[in-house]
Order: C-alpha cells, then sequence, then structure tokens
C-alpha cells in the first residue's frame, strides 16, 4: 500500500502533520484527543558569519573600475546550507556600480569553480545592484551547499567609471581579475591578474542548524596575520576556526577583524577599535564571544598613551558588548623588545596593561598570549621559534601557538 494513502485511510483514527523540513511530526490520537509531539523538534536553521574582513582602506581598483571581474578568494570557518554576502561601498568617494556577481565552491589552488557549483547572486530579486557611497548591500540567499574548512569564489563585475573602493590589503590570500564580466565563467582562463587585496566583499554569511555562533577576533596585524604563509590560512583566528570545527562537538563561525596598523583609541589605519566595534564586531551576525587583541599600536606610535586610558578603552569595549549579551575574552600583549619602535618605557607600560587584563576585572576571560609566546630567558621578546623576525608579529608557528592558547570551552 502507498504510505500516504495508508495514512488517509486511517484518518479517522490518526492524523499526521509533517512539516517539509523534518523539524516537527506530531500525531494525534482520537482516543486520546491530544496532541503527542513524537520527535525532538531540532534548532532552526539560523544566520551565522562564516568569514569576514574589515573595510580598511580607500584605494584605486586593480584591474581598472568600469568593466573588469575581481574574483575574491575567502576561506570558510562554518558551512551551511545557503550563504549570503555583503558588499562595501564604505570608504568609496561615489556609488559604485554592480553589473553581476557570483558565488561558487572553490576548485583546487587557482580561480576555477567546481562544476556545478557557480551561482548567481541578487539583491532583491536583480543582478545589477548600487551601492551608495558609505553604504553596503547584502544579498539575497543563495542556496548552495558551503563547505567547512573551505574555499569560497566571489566574483564581482563592476561598471563604476573610477574613483576609490574599499578593500582590505593585507589579505594574505590571492584573488584574480579578469577584464569584462566573467562572473558566470566557471573556469580559470580569463582571470589573467592577481591581486592581495579583498575587494569590495566584506563578510559571507552561512545559514546552518549546527553552529552554537560565531566568535569575532578584532585586533591589528597581528590578528590580520601580515606574516603568516599566504594562501595558506594560518593567521591565528584561522587554526582557532580549525580547532573549534574539526575537533569539538560545538560548531562557532571564527570571523576575522583584524586590520593592520589599526589601534584601540586613535584613528589611523582604518577607524580606531573604539569607532569600528559597533559595525565590525555587534553587526556581524550570529556573534556570541569578542576576542579583544589591540593595543601595541597604541604604545608604538601613540605619544601619551598611558596604560590606564589603554584599560578604560578596553573598559568601554566590554560595557558595549555586554550590553547586547556577548562574551568577552581579553588578549594580553605580546612582547616586543628588539622591534625598532619598542623601547624599555613602552614595555613597562605594556606589562602594566597585562596586568590590569590578568586581574580579570575587565573581561570575562583572558587569554595569555604574552605567557605562551615570550622567551622564558628574556621575557620582553618573542621565543625566536615564534617571531617572524621582526620581534613584533609572529611566525607560522607562533600564530597556531596562540590559537592553542584559546581555550574552546571559554567560548
Amino acid at each position: 500500500m502507498n504510505k500516504r494513502r495508508g495514512y488517509a485511510t486511517l484518518a479517522a483514527l490518526t492524523s499526521v502533520v509533517a512539516l517539509v523540513s523534518g523539524a516537527i511530526y506530531i500525531g494525534v490520537g482520537a482516543a486520546q484527543g491530544r496532541a503527542d509531539v513524537r520527535t525532538a523538534v531540532p534548532a532552526p536553521a539560523v544566520w551565522v558569519g562564516t568569514w569576514s574582513a574589515a573595510p580598511a582602506k580607500a584605494a584605486p581598483a586593480v584591474g581598472g573600475h568600469a568593466g573588469r571581474s575581481v574574483r575574491n578568494v575567502v576561506h570558510t570557518s562554518i558551512g551551511g546550507t545557503a550563504a549570503r554576502i555583503t558588499l562595501s561601498n564604505l570608504l568609496g568617494e561615489q556609488p559604485l556600480k554592480i553589473a553581476q556577481v557570483s558565488l561558487a565552491v572553490r576548485a583546487g589552488h587557482g580561480p576555477a569553480a567546481v562544476p556545478g557549483t557557480l551561482r548567481r547572486v541578487t539583491f532583491r530579486g536583480a543582478g545589477a545592484v548600487t551601492v551608495a557611497a558609505g553604504g553596503h548591500r547584502v544579498s539575497d540567499p543563495v542556496v548552495l551547499g558551503i563547505p567547512y574548512d573551505g574555499d569560497l569564489l566571489v566574483t564581482v563585475a563592476t561598471t563604476s567609471p573610477g574613483g576609490q573602493v574599499t578593500v582590505h590589503p593585507q589579505a594574505r590570500q590571492n584573488s584574480y581579475v579578469a577584464a569584462g564580466d566573467r562572473t558566470q565563467d566557471a573556469g580559470a582562463d580569463a582571470y589573467t591578474r592577481r591581486t592581495g587585496a579583498w575587494q569590495h566583499l566584506t563578510a559571507v554569511d552561512v545559514l546552518t542548524r549546527d553552529a552554537r555562533g560565531a566568535v569575532v577576533a578584532i585586533g591589528d596585524s597581528i590578528t590580520d596575520g601580515v606574516t603568516s604563509t599566504s594562501d595558506a590560512n594560518r593567521r591565528w583566528p584561522d587554526v582557532v576556526a580549525d580547532r573549534l570545527n574539526r575537533h569539538g562537538k560545538d560548531h562557532y563561525g571564527v570571523l576575522n577583524q583584524g586590520i593592520s596598523g589599526n589601534r584601540l583609541l586613535t584613528d589611523g589605519r582604518g577607524p580606531s577599535t573604539l569607532a569600528r566595534f559597533d559595525r565590525d564586531v555587534l553587526a556581524q551576525a550570529g556573534v556570541r564571544t569578542v576576542i579583544v587583541a589591540i593595543g601595541i599600536n597604541d604604545l608604538l606610535r601613540g605619544t601619551d598613551t598611558g596604560a590606564d586610558r589603554i584599560t578604560a578603552g578596553y573598559a568601554e569595549l566590554a560595557r558595549q558588548a555586554h550590553a547586547r549579551g556577548l562574551r568577552v575574552i581579553g588578549a594580553t600583549l605580546m612582547p616586543c623588545a628588539g622591534h625598532r619602535r619598542c623601547t624599555p618605557a613602552l614595555n613597562a607600560v605594556r606589562e602594566k596593561v597585562n596586568a590590569a587584563i590578568r586581574t580579570g576585572r575587565i573581561f570575562d576571560s583572558v587569554v595569555d598570549f604574552d605567557r605562551a609566546l615570550r622567551d622564558p630567558y628574556a621575557p620582553d621578546r618573542l621565543r625566536p621559534a615564534y617571531d617572524s623576525g621582526d620581534h613584533l608579529h609572529p611566525s607560522d608557528a607562533g600564530y597556531a601557538r596562540m590559537a592553542r592558547t584559546v581555550d574552546p570551552a571559554r567560548l
């Protein structure tokens, strides 16, 4: 007997309601005259960030402005059943005119897409969109299986005549540029030029039932990963994502909002962390926890920055995060002796800042990058194996050590 017809035949005894999603099955018995929940209700699908890059700089578009396609390569932390993207013209001087956008899963290590994964991206149903100067646009959902720990291709074809565009220059990831609108090309042949910056794209979110939320790391060049191996995803937030999602039972999106040269208190290389915190942390999809790893540039480039001013800045970040119900983890500032700007007086302030962080009065929890990476024989310096060579930024081994210092249980 056909199952559906069988259910109809037994309607006098039992009616069955089944949601297409498989979320709820309810049987109603005629004798009892009541609802009986037969299976557990799984968590609903929600939007959670899988990748991000903070708008960092206004620059001329690589490959010209009108009539070119930028194929941004981005690395996911978590997967899902659909995706949406955010395009930014925050730092642009005039409206950004976009002819078409596509999304695909990357094949191999070049600009080619996995066959069958190329999707057209729309904005309120339209392929073309104009992003106002200073603004951003979030796409419609794109139904596509998004992999964990995989690469996506987000290709943007523009028709803008000129001016500055919004980029993230220290990507440590090669993306690709082609002449003309090549958004629907799954192959690599048209993409003859490379760029080390992400253009226009600032976020990718996924629709998922598996992730508990997102962890956002906000910081400077150390979080940006400027000395990590290019095209290898060895920044410390990347390694944290690997640890959480490969070995843990609870999955989290991990978002990197580092800007090289960024400072906590003062604008310079991008707006200060205090100024951009709402946009770059609090507004991220599914954010649950923030890791604050900022402050060394305030000491290296500041003229009157004392420990009290930095810790007051930390307290304000924590206040804003707590007002949104977020957990805040503070990172100690790592050693810098040997760097040309790192003086004994600066190091003394750094140690005062770290002592304040370790008291536990500012943040909900502490990740002690200083103790994890310092040389036990010269505590004001990085351990040689963890030093990239400039005595400020870690090596790949140093970034991995930072990630191992983050306790998943405290997220």
